[in-house]
């Protein structure tokens, strides 16, 4: 008898061949089918039995192995029974894992029953020398008949009510033009009868398979399980329909070829048959017909994360997102068809499709100008040639007498479709669109929009394809201010500027709408790349495990067609990286770094590498070579730009000597202040580095190249501290020897203590382009000689600053405060 509760409303679930890969798949099934089919209905404490119907494809591979066999059983007949009988010891082995003897028993009987009619079809086969598409249907269909069964038993032994069902028995269709049609009131007919005889509250289906009305096996073709379970589901008025897969819903595009695709959280019915036609991972594009009829919410979900909620597809969807889709449909070929005898001559687009028609040739796309001077349409890849010679035979007389030209095929293309029902009516989407095709530098061959403005098609090469789809998503659903990042060293500057970066990357995208996405970090050793961002939490440990570094391939990953921006930041101080930039620059990339090296190389380097970051082109930001993080460069920038004149730069440019120079007072010898401060890691590994200038005279050309002036290291006259005796040998050496100076040093503070004043290792340069780095002098009372600790300070004297010059000061040393000064070049970047 049919079950009683005629008012609770019926549910649909559809599960893959994915999801019943194997044994363990298929328990997990159970146990979802059998909770599902629990839940409690409209609040009431205890659970009830939803009427669940549960449509089932084959296990995964089955239906591949089961065609395999009797297609290749015209020429290869003598090893098929070998293997079929693998194919059969193998569900054996899944009905007896599963289902006690008991429980197997009936079951075994009827898989060997069914296998004898499979060895049966390919004997005959075989001696006919031909596989009829009947034959084909008809074993193909075992698959899905073996996993219905099997669900059903493993239900029953879960203490479930569950019967299967071979759905042969009940569907009936019959193939047209447009693919299999149901005979609904054939089907609505027999599948009541079956229902009346059954006492259960869970029906397995068999997906996919189905008959004709003279009783011939037959198939709704593959994926056609999607399109059993939308049938099935309007048979029994259900209230859902829950299409099971391996993902977590319907993506914005493939997630293989686009990194950053979402998960959509609705769809329209409108919206999803667009995406179907266009080959989109979502549900057989014949299982909407049903569902829109009934209007029926499908809601596509993973199987293996029941957490995840998918995507619902039903009458309407958000109004998050103008576009929800992006699709391709590749292997295409574009023909076009033109000549003045076309123009406003009624009916050549009935004669042009009348003909490809009578070659079964599909159109995939067409586009007209409103001039009617050209007709251009898609076919497939495979049809080009026939669609060519069918075009060229139907307008031969035209062509003959030069009216129409000859037909022009581009073969290998791709269609590319943006989609969205809230395309409609909004402005600017074409203009998104095209316009990130453009900067991905992809070229548009043909466009096709309908008045419905729910889908924007573009042709584009098939090369390009890829590209193309990343692009167009990014411009969508990417932010405008997402930054591509690869950072390369991680030493002391590098992590804490990784670490900064990840204690605000959340903040930053959801108060500031900048997403940061750190793809890379290199070293001279090893690299670590991610194809969405970096885990900023574990960045240390993921690069000592990462794979060996080269710059080359490290650079290639981080700059995509897609990211709006790409930036390298360099926190190294090495001269082979700094060469780099200017290629970098002229690629397209953003170059951000507190590295000295490439803006004191020589003059004709320095304005290479200025043209290549100036106008539109990328930017190069370089704060932090002067001062860390004080704005000194850009308040040099901000002086010039808005037309003042500088006349003098003068500061205490190195957060070691500053350090050095406050502690230096006569108290202890100028030696032990040094060792100490090397020791609390204030100075270079080496501290003849800091003492020499060297570093201090790199930053004075920075400044004074900032000024326009055309000045190289050589023209900057410094006088070092390192004493010219100590100048070679071992740091240890060095640390050993350096008392027998202290008498001279200690005199030449004596001698300014003497004066009222103190001492400041200090960089200067003039506009005539004199530039000196030296110990200086200064009163008590001078800006330079009250800073503390390791502070920077720049004077600038300038026309409007002349009496009273500008000055710049703050922590001018260390990595938190360098790092801090990078990140803000970072988000610069973004403003």
């Amino acid at each position: 008898m049919e079950p009683e509760s005629p008012t609770a409303p019926w549910r649909v679930h559809k599960f893959g061949g994915t999801s019943l890969a194997t044994p363990d798949r298929i328990r997990h099934v159970a146990s979802l089918v059998a909770e599902q089919q629990s839940t409690a209905r409209n609040g009431q404490s205890e659970p009830v039995p939803f009427p669940t119907a549960v449509v089932v494809s084959a296990m995964g591979g089955v239906t591949d192995r089961l065609l395999e066999l009797v297609e290749t059983a015209p020429d290869d007949g003598e090893a098929l029974h070998e293997q079929l009988q693998v194919l059969r010891d193998e569900q054996r082995d899944v009905l007896t894992e599963l289902l006690s003897e008991e429980e197997a028993s009936p079951l075994l009987r009827a898989l060997d029953k069914d296998v004898e009619s499979v060895d049966d079809v390919l004997r005959a086969t075989r001696h006919m020398r031909t596989a009829p598409e009947t034959a084909c249907d008809l074993v193909a269909g075992y698959g899905e008949l073996w996993s219905a069964r099997l669900l059903a038993g493993v239900l029953r032994a879960k203490g479930v009510s569950a019967v299967a069902c071979n759905t042969r028995e009940v569907l009936v269709v019959e193939h047209g033009k447009l693919g299999p049609e149901v005979d609904w009131e054939a089907t609505r007919e027999r599948f009541a009868d079956w229902r009346a005889e059954q006492d259960a509250n869970v029906l397995v289906l068999t997906g996919y398979i189905a008959s004709t009305s003279d009783g011939v096996p037959t198939t709704l073709g593959r994926n056609g399980s999607d399109y059993s379970a939308a049938i099935f589901a309007a048979l029994l008025e259900a209230e859902a329909l829950t299409i099971w897969t391996d993902t977590d819903g319907v993506m914005s595009a493939d997630p293989r070829y686009v990194p950053d695709a979402q998960t959509l959280d609705t769809l329209t019915y409108e919206e999803a048959m667009e995406l179907a036609y266009f080959g989109a991972r979502v549900i057989h594009p014949r299982t909407m017909a049903p569902a829109i009829e009934h209007e029926i919410p499908i809601t596509i979900r993973n199987t293996f994360d029941l957490e995840k909620p998918g995507t619902r597809i039903h009458l309407e969807g958000n109004g998050e997102s103008v576009v929800k889709g992006f699709s391709t449909v590749d292997d295409v070929a574009l023909l076009n068809l033109e000549g003045t005898g076309m123009i406003g001559v009624p009916g050549i687009a009935r004669r042009l499709f009348d003909a490809l028609e009578e070659e079964n040739v599909s159109v995939i796309l067409i586009s007209q100008g409103s001039s009617e001077h050209s007709i251009c349409f898609a076919v497939p890849q495979a049809q080009a040639e026939t669609a060519r010679e069918a075009t060229e035979q139907a307008f031969y007389a035209e062509m003959d007498r030069g009216q129409i030209q000859q037909v022009e095929v581009t073969p290998n293309c791709s269609i590319l479709a943006v989609i969205g029902d809230r395309m409609s009516g909004t402005p600017g989407v074409a203009a998104t669109f095209f316009g990130a095709l453009g900067d991905a530098g992809v070229n548009v061959r043909a466009i096709a929009q309908g008045s419905s403005e729910r889908n924007i098609s573009a042709v584009v090469d098939g090369a390009d394809a890829q590209r193309a789809l990343r692009a167009a998503h990014a411009g969508f659903y990417l932010s405008k201010r997402t930054l591509s990042i690869g950072v390369i060293g991680a030493g002391n500057v590098g992590a804490a500027l990784l670490d900064q970066i990840g204690d605000q990357v959340e903040r930053l995208r959801e108060e500031q709408d900048i997403d940061l996405r750190v793809r890379g970090v290199t070293t001279t050793e090893k690299m670590l790349r991610a194809e969405q961002s970096v885990d900023l939490d574990g960045w240390r440990d993921a690069l000592a495990d990462g794979e060996e570094a080269d710059l080359d391939a490290f650079v290639d990953h981080v700059q995509t067609d897609y990211h709006p921006h790409t930036v390298l930041v360099d926190c190294t101080a090495s001269d082979y990286v700094a060469k780099h930039y200017e290629d970098w620059l002229r690629q397209g990339i953003h170059v951000v770094t507190p590295n000295k090296r490439a803006n004191t190389a020589s003059w004709e380097s320095y304005q290479a590498l200025k043209a290549a970051s100036r106008g539109t082109r990328p930017n190069y930001l370089y704060e932090t070579t002067v001062g860390a993080g004080l704005p000194i460069i850009q308040t040099l920038e901000n002086l010039t730009e808005t037309g003042d004149r500088v006349h003098h730069i003068e500061g205490i440019l190195s957060g070691t000597l500053s350090y050095l120079f406050n502690a230096f007072d006569g108290d202890r010898p100028f030696s032990e202040i040094l060792t100490q401060a090397k020791e609390a890691g204030f100075t270079e590994p080496d501290p003849r580095d800091d003492l020499s200038g060297m570093d201090v005279a790199r930053k004075v050309v920075i400044l004074a190249r900032e000024m326009g002036l055309s000045l190289e290291l050589d023209d900057v006259t410094v006088e070092g501290l390192v004493p010219d005796a100590l100048a070679e040998g071992s740091v240890d050496e060095f640390l050993e020897r350096l008392p027998e100076h202290d008498e001279t040093m200690t005199d030449i503070l004596r001698t300014a203590q003497a004066e009222g004043k103190v001492l400041r290792f200090v960089g200067s340069v003039k506009r005539d382009g004199t530039a000196s780095v030296r110990l200086r002098r200064y009163p008590e009372d001078h800006a330079f000689a009250r800073i503390s600790h390791t502070d920077n300070i720049v004077r600038f004297q300038t026309d409007r600053y002349q009496q009273n010059p500008l000055i710049v000061q703050g922590p001018g040393a260390g990595p938190q405060v360098t790092a801090a000064g990078v990140f803000a070049d970072l988000l610069r970047l973004m403003t």
